[in-house]
């Protein structure tokens, strides 16, 4: 049990961070001094050369000071959005068009070989004004001008260099939690085990031999798998999947019937930043766990944060946080992760203590963050599952969403039949 007073006193070291906010704001001000002096620079640029004043020379110098500037707010940017989110408080840019895309993967690592590379750049143009106006440059200021670059140079490889482990050591801590919350979920009490359902996250063993299936004649093209990432393979490894399940590999003839188009579509995974949901509907056995899973591996790839479980471990994860007195920090530390996926839901019924978790759950994430959901049965059948609770549940979730229904014979009956009959 936590100490009060230990608890307390950490949240108050915590806070301290805000300490933090006014030395952003001052960098914002410095922002504005670089704005006045690359349009004095400009203008002084724009006078000489109409007066024809302007050498040559001249003209390359001025020009690499206005890059230099930049280069320099470039610079200051990059330490105010990427320390004040990693150091202070996370900026909420999901889904904004125009979220920078290293912002998505930030970390103290990141920021630091980031720096360090701009530094670098910077580095690079003050030596070359150096060479460019070398008539009036002494050979002591090269030399040193030389040495001090290559000496940036080095720093910035070697922290490159010591990121990759500190990133790896901090994947492997996050899916260390992630499997230790799942082996806790599995010795839950009996109520919230998984049970028929356990099943659905083992929809194919990709060991066994598969007929070649041939493709259906009007079959949307599934879009291309990404192409391998660091970055996307750590966030693969987070999320908790069962087992790596990718689209390529659906087997599209077995369901004897579902929306191909859509499923195309929800593979380009623009549907998290658009914070939509996804349901996915059909009895045991016919891909549902399948197409979640890939789909949150396209989420992973497109710099997106997951995080899967069943329905069961889910109800583990939330009446844990509940019972600690700590369930509003839990559903705000899950918006760390734009996707979260919820399978198997339908297989147990729940009671109406954790069909209120988990619409607390869907409460907190609506037009938030997204979800993907599976279950045996359509929404209007949900009360089976959580009781009174159901209707406002389904009317969040499916207010954004698209909803996939799949339709056929259990894949796993179809292979096990087929093994008998041969």
């Amino acid at each position: 049990m936590r100490n009060p007073t230990t608890t307390t006193l950490g949240y108050a070291l915590f806070a301290t961070r805000w300490l933090q906010a006014p030395l952003y704001f001052g960098l914002v001000a410095a922002q504005g001094v670089y704005v006045y002096k690359f349009f004095k620079e400009l203008w002084t640029l724009i006078l000489m050369c109409v007066s024809g004043h302007a050498t040559e020379t001249y003209v390359m110098l001025a020009v690499l000071k206005l890059v230099d500037v930049v280069m320099i707010a470039n610079l200051l940017i990059m330490v105010i959005v990427g320390g004040y989110e990693t150091f202070v408080s996370r900026i909420g840019l999901q889904g904004h068009r125009d979220q920078p895309e290293w912002l998505s993967h930030v970390n103290s690592n990141v920021l630091k070989v980031k720096l360090a590379t701009a530094i670098v750049g910077i580095s690079s143009v003050h030596l070359l004004q150096m060479f460019v106006d070398v008539h009036h440059t002494s050979r002591h200021a090269l030399l040193w001008g030389t040495v001090i670059h290559m000496a940036f140079i080095a720093s910035a490889a070697i922290l490159a260099y010591m990121s990759g482990p500190m990133v790896a050591q901090s994947d492997r801590g996050h899916a260390d939690r992630a499997q230790a919350g799942h082996a806790r979920a599995r010795h839950a009490p009996a109520g919230h085990t998984r049970t028929v359902g356990q099943e659905e996250s083992d929809l194919e063993d990709p060991h066994r031999a598969r007929p070649e299936p041939e493709a259906p004649a009007a079959a949307p093209a599934v879009p291309r798998q990404p192409a391998p990432d660091a970055d996307a393979e750590a966030r693969i490894r987070a999320a908790g999947f069962p087992a790596r399940k990718l689209l390529e590999d659906f087997d599209q003839q077995h369901p004897r019937d579902f929306d191909r188009e859509a499923v195309a579509r929800l593979g380009k995974a623009e549907f998290v930043a658009a914070r939509r949901n996804v349901v996915l509907v059909g009895p045991p056995g016919t891909g549902k766990t399948h197409l979640a899973v890939a789909l949150g591996v396209r989420a992973c790839q497109a710099g997106h944060r997951v995080l899967f479980a069943t329905a069961a471990e889910w109800a583990a994860r939330l009446t844990e946080a509940q019972a600690a007195g700590r369930l509003d920090a839990e559903l705000t530390a899950l918006d760390d992760h734009p996707l979260l996926i919820v399978d198997e839901i339908g297989y147990t019924p729940f009671d109406a203590a954790t069909a209120g978790l988990f619409f607390r759950l869907v409460a907190h994430r609506y037009e938030r963050a997204s979800l993907i959901v599976t279950s045996d049965r359509p929404l209007g059948r949900w009360d089976e599952v959580f009781g009174t609770s159901a209707p406002a549940m389904t009317d969040r979730l499916a207010h954004h969403a698209d909803l996939v229904r799949l339709d056929g014979d259990s894949y796993r009956t179809r292979r096990a039949t087929a093994e008998w009959a041969d």
